[in-house]
């Protein structure tokens, strides 16, 4: 079992930043692939970024490269994502999530996630 729980989001103007973060407890050696999703009232859960634990390469959505950065720091078992020129519709609440595999955009295909934390960016 994995334990993820996220933190750091909040209310900001559009053009603002937030940075997230994600800390994993339990079998944390078991995670190849950790990533944050997001979903928007009424909207399915989309794919955000996703970082390899071992080699950090990363991944990103179309809609959110070049203004987001997913990043970790191993020896806190801690995922990042930072939230630059933040827009309206990035309005979601942003999850967390790991798979012991290489990383897909596929929500279904992660086996833990945290609770949530709200994002609202206000224009």
């Amino acid at each position: 079992q994995v334990q993820l729980v996220e933190s750091g989001g909040g209310l900001v103007q559009a053009g603002g930043s937030l940075r997230l973060s994600c800390a994993a407890s339990g079998r944390t050696f078991s995670i190849y692939t950790m990533g944050w999703f997001r979903q928007a009232p009424g909207k399915e859960r989309e794919f955000v970024a996703a970082i390899e634990r071992s080699s950090g390469t990363t991944y990103y959505a179309n809609s959110v490269k070049g203004r987001f950065t997913i990043s970790r720091d191993n020896a806190k078992n801690t995922m990042y994502l930072q939230m630059n020129s933040l827009k309206p519709e990035d309005t979601a609440i942003y999850y967390c999530a790991t798979r012991s595999d290489t990383p897909v955009t596929g929500y279904t295909l992660y086996n833990y996630w945290g609770q949530g934390t709200q994002v609202t960016v206000s224009s």
